[in-house]
Formats: structure tokens, C-alpha cells, sequence
């Protein structure tokens, strides 16, 4: 039986949980994707103990530094991905993407080694179990629109703002904010 670490952090675009296994983040994702979660887990992990925690594989904290500007905090949490070996290729390329730029799906692929698989690439993106840490809201459609992610085109325009990509938009009232918080259990 695997043991899962736990937490449920603020951030400005709501709440968020973050799920860790022997000190690599395994899961992050917004909170009204916790049953989703609960479920990924028990699929990829098997029957887990979920013990709750401040700073899951100090991805907490590093949340923290990000939302404050430090936009490479993210870059040094540990990650344990779990997916087919396409997924995985996928998601670790993600996280060459820096901060502060974008990549169209056409251009992942090409990194992927797979030029050709641009809705293979556009589907991987769309199934990572830890967003914000693996990078999957930098990946724009080639012709620079937002197109496609699992927390709302609202999170993915926030988060490219904050890290410069784009333009803010007012109001800059974080989408998501009165969420309630989520629960595994």
C-alpha cells in the first residue's frame, strides 16, 4: 500500500491539491478535480494511505514563491510521472518550456521527437496529472490562441500573464477563487 502525502494550498486561482509519494509530487491539480485525483491514484498508485502534510515534496512552498514572482521555483520540485512512455516524454518536455514563453503544440512535438503527432502531443498535454509544476498551460495553438486546458482557458490566460506571456486583462480577479476546498476522503 503506497502512502500519499496530501495537501490543500491556496493560490490565486483557488484552491489546489497536491498529492506526493516518497518526496516526489505525483499530482496537482485544482479543486474541483479531487474525486479525479483520487481516482488517478488509485489507478496508477493502487490502495493508498493518505496522510496530510503541509509541503508535499516542497511543492507548497514553491507554489508560494511562484505566485509572489519567482517563476522558476517551480522548475526544482521533484515530480514522479506516471502515464504510457509517450505521456511521460510528453510531460518531461513540458518542463523545458521556461517560464515566461510559450510553445505551440506543433513545436512540443517536434521536441517529443514526433513532428507528425501534434494531436497525440495535444491529447498527452491534456491528461497531466500535475499542472502548473509540469507546464502544460505554456502550450498554445500555433497560431498564438489559447485553446485547451483542464482548469479553464481563464487559469491558462492568468498564468501566462503572470509569468508575462501575455497582457493582463482586468478585472484581475483570479478565476476560481471562491472554489470550495477538496477533499480525498
Amino acid at each position: 500500500m503506497s502512502t500519499v502525502e496530501i495537501a490543500c494550498v491556496e493560490s490565486p486561482l483557488g484552491p489546489l491539491l497536491l498529492a506526493a509519494e516518497d518526496g516526489a509530487l505525483v499530482a496537482l491539480s485544482f479543486a474541483e478535480s479531487a474525486a479525479h485525483v483520487r481516482g488517478w491514484i488509485e489507478r496508477h498508485l493502487g490502495p493508498s494511505t493518505f496522510v496530510a502534510t503541509s509541503n508535499p515534496a516542497g511543492a507548497a512552498q514553491a507554489l508560494e514563491r511562484y505566485w509572489a514572482g519567482q517563476l522558476d521555483a517551480l522548475s526544482l520540485v521533484p515530480v514522479k510521472l506516471r502515464g504510457t512512455g509517450f505521456q511521460v516524454r510528453v510531460w518531461e518536455t513540458l518542463r523545458r518550456i521556461p517560464s515566461g514563453s510559450s510553445w505551440s503544440y506543433a513545436t512540443l512535438a517536434r521536441a517529443v521527437g514526433a513532428p507528425t503527432a501534434v494531436r497525440a502531443v495535444g491529447h498527452a498535454n491534456g491528461q497531466n496529472p500535475v499542472a502548473i509544476i509540469v507546464p502544460c498551460h505554456r502550450v498554445i495553438g500555433s497560431d498564438g490562441a489559447l485553446t485547451g486546458y483542464g482548469g479553464g482557458l481563464s487559469r491558462k490566460a492568468w498564468l501566462l500573464a503572470h509569468e508575462g506571456v501575455l497582457e493582463p486583462e482586468l478585472p484581475l480577479s483570479p478565476p476560481g477563487a471562491d472554489e470550495a476546498r477538496p477533499s480525498l476522503s
